[in-house]
């Protein structure tokens, strides 16, 4: 079986008539379209409808898949705590999804409840989920149900998903139905929730007109200033979505647009038609990243391929290097740190203060295989990740004892607090860190040193390499 129906859901739940009592017929082309989705997707003899939600945890780069057996939610905190759900999940299909996703190079997660205890996040289903069930159900759609979180992530990447999701509807045999919850522009009028902005109203024409054809490549390319202007929520879901539809010819149709509260509301219907490669977008995707990465990797400096390439041999995606050549000027020793971020967050840094080995190349291989592998503030490098890591390499120079704060500028100098055997250190130009005072505390910290005990100070400037 596949992906036998797709669609685009808002999410308002004023639209739900035990929420927003007479306000909901302010919204009455939006229900009684969700409606007509709700009939169409019966109609498709789905067997279990996948859901894609901005309101549930988000990550960077990483897709959420609600693992509880039995998924649970309501419209409480609405004020209609009698509208309830409960539905089971389909983990077999939840399985083949993280599987696939993997496979194409995406990072998905089952989110269990321990998970959830450790990070604070809540499983029962949210507004962006309820609000299409209460229509679905209002249809006679009755389904176990997968929960899935938007991601952060990059257009393409994101397209890749809703592949994922038909890939591994076919291995386990289901007729799956996917849809995509979000709302458009949340600035159509002054009193809309994000305030007046005209690039509201601008980005939801086009990608009501977009969506009407469908012109993918098109939606996929839509300006980000645009994006962002527009302050929408569900941009990254449709994209989501669509990539179940990549290869195929489509019935597509928009079945409402409106948007009386200053938000757009767009309901729109999906149904896959038999293989056509010229609309498969998957070569230009391939082909984009590559030419990313060699972009990237054209303008890395030597020590930073350095670092990319022993992970690389790590994962054992290249020959370990047994005679690695150094250049002269870093035929010395000297404290290095490796850096490992992705999407612009910290993904592992690991360094030594004092060198351990023979050069500075030694270090930055030693310390890559910590920084990428052994951070204990992170899950080990997976080879699916590589294309989104990006390093950088500090060459520490000679520390120096300063007498006070005075004598220290997080911007030019990093610092180490250092109390009998415990030291902490802190890399200078790191973001958020503004003052000398902040830096020693969180280099105490790190080092356990309690913020009353005497400790002395250094500082030293590194060399950053990227």
């Amino acid at each position: 079986m596949s992906v036998v129906f797709c669609g685009i859901c808002p999410h308002p739940p004023v639209a739900v008539p035990e929420v927003g009592r007479r306000e909901s017929e302010e919204v009455q082309k939006t229900r009684e379209a969700l409606l007509e989705l709700g009939r169409r997707l019966k109609k498709s003899s789905a067997e279990t409808v996948v859901i894609i939600s901005p309101h549930a945890p988000i990550f960077h780069g990483l897709i959420g898949l609600n693992g509880e057996p039995v998924l649970s939610g309501d419209l409480a905190s609405f004020g209609a705590c009698e509208v309830k759900f409960q539905l089971d999940n389909d983990p077999a299909l939840v399985r083949e999804i993280k599987n696939q996703a993997a496979a194409l190079g995406l990072s998905a997660m089952e989110l269990t409840g321990e998970l959830a205890g450790q990070y604070d996040f809540s499983l029962r289903l949210d507004h962006g989920v309820t609000v299409p069930l209460y229509f679905l159900q209002q249809a006679g759609v009755n389904l176990p149900l997968v929960h899935v979180s938007m991601a952060l992530d990059v257009a393409e990447r994101l397209y890749l998903f809703g592949l994922a999701v038909r890939k591994a509807a076919e291995l386990t045999g289901r007729r799956a139905a996917l849809l995509a919850s979000g709302d458009l522009s949340h600035c159509l009028t002054r009193l809309a929730p994000a305030g007046y902005n005209p690039k509201g109203a601008e980005f939801d024409r086009k990608l009501a007109r977009l969506l009407a054809v469908p012109d993918v490549q098109g939606i996929m390319q839509m300006d980000d200033f645009l994006v962002q202007e527009a302050a929408e929520c569900g941009y990254r879901s449709i994209l989501m979505m669509l990539g179940a539809l990549d290869g195929l010819e489509v019935e597509a149709e928009v079945l409402s647009y409106e948007g009386p509260f200053g938000v757009g509301y767009l309901v729109a219907s999906f149904i896959p038609g038999p293989a056509n490669p010229e609309r498969s977008l998957l070569k230009k995707i391939e082909a984009g990243r590559q030419a990313r990465l060699e972009r990237r990797r054209a303008a890395e400096s030597f020590l930073v391929r350095v670092a990319r390439e022993t992970m690389e041999e790590q994962l054992n995606l290249r020959p370990q290097s047994k005679d690695r050549f150094v250049p002269e000027e870093f035929d010395k020793k000297a404290g290095v740190f490796v850096s490992i971020k992705k999407h612009g967050s910290l993904r592992g840094c690991i360094g030594t203060i004092e060198p351990a080995g023979r050069n500075i190349v030694e270090e930055v291989v030693k310390n890559a295989v910590s920084a990428a592998f052994h951070d204990p503030r992170f899950k080990p490098v997976r080879r699916e990740e590589l294309e989104d890591l990006e390093f950088s390499v500090d060459v520490l120079q000679p520390p120096e004892p300063v007498s006070g704060l005075n004598e220290l500028d997080p911007q030019k100098y990093g610092v180490i607090v250092r109390s009998g055997r415990r030291s902490g250190l802190l890399l200078p130009n790191l973001e958020g860190i503004d003052s000398a005072g902040e830096q020693v505390e969180i280099a105490r910290r790190k080092a356990g040193i309690g913020p009353e005990e005497p400790v002395a100070l250094e500082r030293f400037e590194v060399v950053r390499y990227y």
